[in-house]
């Protein structure tokens, strides 16, 4: 079942996004305590970002002083999140994983609202800066964004699109291939941390690994034939549904 949840979970961060509202919530249904589920689900998922990454590396060519800046903001900001996450422990997390699970359906269902307003990959690049601080801007939003990555992740993707929508003026395939590489780094990060916790469940964390890579490739190949729209449409009423049972449980 983990290995099965780990591949829809690889296919749906490839074509629409939320890949860990999948994941997440089936090892906590065979008895994986919340906090442990969330660690193993973050080492797990990590091979179908490397894959992700990879695929869309030549649109990171150009923008590499970019990315250090990010990149470096995105490591501080995972492990941020991850420490908290061992530090709050099992009674916070288990009381803020029903809301964080809505924050990320709102951003999922929101996603292309979210991208009419900021004019998300509509604005020509050149002059691409938006604004003298952008690049400050940048960085101050790659690292809060990022303690939420670190932290819990579901989502994460389109939140990062959010932001470096506002403060950049390129292209979208260039600021998707960005926000891939920062959730990159973000959750190895975060799984290299959780590692060295002790808490992964590496039995599981074995299974799902392999899993989420294939998913991913299947998910890439997918990308044309199924409408990423529909698939968040049911993402976010599965999530929404889940999200109301852990609160009333």
């Amino acid at each position: 079942m983990a290995a099965l949840a780990a591949t829809g979970a690889g296919a749906v961060n490839a074509i629409a996004g939320g890949g860990t509202l999948l994941s997440f919530p089936t090892l906590v249904a065979i008895g994986v305590p919340r906090v442990s589920a969330n660690l193993t689900n973050t080492v797990a998922l990590c091979p179908g970002y490397f894959g992700g990454t990879y695929a869309q590396r030549a649109d990171l060519v150009d923008q590499k002083a970019r990315l250090r800046q990010v990149a470096l903001a995105a490591a501080l900001g995972g492990l941020t999140g991850s420490a908290l996450l061992l530090a709050t422990g099992e009674a916070v997390f288990k009381r803020l994983v029903p809301f964080l699970i809505l924050l990320a359906c709102a951003l999922l269902g929101g996603q292309g609202w979210i991208r009419k307003v900021l004019r998300i990959g509509q604005r020509t690049a050149g002059s691409s800066e938006a604004g003298t601080h952008s690049r400050v801007g940048a960085v101050v939003s790659a690292y809060f964004v990022s303690i939420y990555g670190g932290y819990f992740g579901a989502g994460l993707g389109i939140m990062l699109l959010a932001v470096l929508g506002l403060l950049f003026a390129d292209p979208l395939p260039k600021l998707n291939a960005l926000k891939q590489a920062m959730s990159l780094v973000i959750n190895v990060v975060a799984a290299l941390f959780f590692v060295a916790s002790g808490k992964v469940l590496w039995s599981l964390a074995a299974v799902m690994a392999p899993a989420s890579l294939l998913g991913g490739t299947l998910g890439g190949r997918l990308v044309g034939v199924v409408k990423p729209s529909v698939l968040r449409v049911v993402i976010v009423i599965y999530g929404t549904v889940l999200a109301v049972w852990y609160l009333v449980r």
